[in-house]
């Protein structure tokens, strides 16, 4: 590994309301391992994946990736909520959204459905959607290679509930501040553990398969194959959340392999500090 990590780790994440949710998975790639499902079987909270987090990252360093979207975009309109006073950086904004969630479980609906309702879309009484459709920097990049249609934090429509999830998340980043460093809105520490932004769909486009779910052994562990892993070998039931967090641990170790994995082109110090980058889009 050209890195220092002992482990990549990849976190299927939930914006769900109530305190324990079945979309969470986590799964692990350890040296030249096969990947594996941490605690298969086990219906996390976020609060508990919080402090499994931070007790892992004291004990080895990790790189932990999570699915969601660290920040809204930013660059394209100057404001994260534009004609709303809210904070011009992603770590206070990040701050600003956990201190103004009541919800349990470090959930976040209420901040969309009630504090800034009218950034968000939720279906057609709302007008027209692409009206709401705004994309950072690493989206627009990722899109534009082909890479597929990034979902917009601001869409809080559909089964993915992109929008809950990632502010869901970013009350979950605001409680590593000064513990485990987030990048790039942190620099890549000589030492110990790091988060990042991950998105299943690049590791399976970097596997070169086109569909976005392996829903079965055979085209995950062709995925992992294509990716330098060894197959998958435990023995429980494969869900789209295992399998999203199985290839994507294998697919953070091999992006761990390329000299420019934390230098992307088009990563600016404004963008570092505002909107974040996907951990893999280059």
């Amino acid at each position: 590994m050209r890195h220092r990590f002992e482990a990549t780790v990849a976190i299927d994440w939930s914006g769900a309301k109530g305190r324990r949710h079945k979309g969470i998975e986590i799964a692990e790639a350890r040296g030249s391992d096969p990947p594996r499902l941490v605690r298969p079987g086990h219906v996390w909270s976020r609060s508990e994946v919080l402090d499994w987090l931070l007790d892992r990252a004291a004990k080895e360093p990790t790189l932990f990736g999570f699915d969601f979207s660290f920040a809204p975009p930013f660059v394209e309109r100057g404001s994260y909520l534009p004609g709303d006073d809210v904070p011009v950086e992603a770590k206070p904004f990040w701050a600003y959204i956990d201190a103004n969630s009541a919800d349990e479980d470090l959930g976040a609906a209420s901040f969309l459905e009630q504090l800034h309702r009218r950034h968000f879309y939720f279906g057609k009484a709302d007008g027209t959607k692409a009206d709401y459709m705004h994309f950072r920097r690493c989206e627009m990049r990722f899109n534009a290679s082909g890479g597929g249609k990034a979902a917009t934090v601001y869409d809080a429509i559909g089964a993915a509930q992109v929008a809950k999830a990632s502010f869901a998340g970013m009350r979950l980043l605001n409680r590593f501040a000064g513990r485990v460093p987030v990048w790039p809105f942190d620099p890549v520490p000589a030492q110990g553990s790091l988060v990042v932004e991950i998105y299943g769909r690049l590791y399976i486009r970097m596997a070169g398969l086109r569909g976005l779910k392996l829903r079965d052994r055979r085209s995950l562990n062709q995925a992992l194959d294509a990716l330098g892993s060894p197959p998958w070998r435990q023995r429980t039931r494969l869900t789209d959340h295992a399998s999203d967090a199985l290839v994507t641990a294998a697919g953070m170790r091999a992006m761990l392999e390329k000299p420019d994995a934390f230098s992307p082109e088009g990563l600016t110090p404004l963008i570092a500090r505002t909107e974040g980058w996907t951990f893999g889009v280059t």
